[in-house]
């Protein structure tokens, strides 16, 4: 499977159609590889005249992982612009 690489991050991707045509690049949700979307799915878009790609995000998949780096504070960062707080950078 080919993958996008800059900065030492490879990113998986696969296409389905041809290249000449408008592209659909579907963008799987929060912890999911590519691969949930199905198959048929990507081949009916492509013999509708799309080219489809599919990636899997990082830390997903065949993707690059970030596992030294701790797991971001979320759920503070989200109280803090809820409240107007500002905070400072870890």
């Amino acid at each position: 499977m080919p993958k996008a690489v800059c900065n030492d991050v490879s990113i998986e991707y696969e296409t389905f159609g041809n290249p000449k045509r408008p592209a659909v690049l579907l963008i799987m949700g929060l912890g999911a590889q590519m691969i949930v979307w199905p198959d048929r799915f990507c081949h009916l878009l492509a013999e509708e005249g799309y080219y489809v790609i599919r990636f899997d995000n990082r830390d997903i998949g065949l993707s690059t992982k970030f596992d030294h780096y701790a797991a971001p504070r979320v759920l503070k960062q989200v109280l803090a612009n809820w409240f107007g707080l500002k905070i400072d950078a870890p």
